[in-house]
């Protein structure tokens, strides 16, 4: 992510600092800048999750039951709902064009809130939230 950023920051610097040892100290300095800057953005994001998954109220918490809810459906439509619509359309002979979910971005949905919901219940289990 930083690597554009850092490759202007060179390219400036090169043309700023004639010594190439004063260069390096400025280029090493100025990204261990960023990445102490992009450390501490994802605990500070880490840490506001947390808060958010822990609080009581469905308004805050209520994302991640209704990402489920919304991949549980997908897999309903896709594997009952729609093949059996499609049956029924077929024996009273009707042509529709039943809509088509992308089982791709579905399955990746579904695999990301299963390992949320793995880690929350080890986190439940072992008493680190409410």
């Amino acid at each position: 992510m930083w690597g554009p950023v850092i490759s202007v920051v060179s390219s400036v610097l090169d043309k700023i600092i004639p010594d190439n040892n004063a260069k390096e100290k400025a280029k090493q300095e100025i990204e261990r800048a960023l990445i102490d800057n992009a450390a501490q953005i994802s605990l500070t994001q880490a840490e506001t999750n947390k808060i958010e998954a822990s609080h009581r109220s469905i308004w805050v918490s209520g994302w991640r039951p209704f990402l489920g809810w919304v991949s549980g459906f997908g897999f309903a439509w896709v594997f009952v709902l729609s093949p059996l619509a499609q049956w029924v359309c077929t024996l009273l002979n009707i042509t529709v064009t039943l809509p088509q979910l992308q089982t791709d971005v579905l399955m990746e949905l579904t695999l990301a809130m299963l390992g949320l919901a793995s880690l929350r219940t080890w986190e439940k289990s072992k008493g680190l939230t409410k």
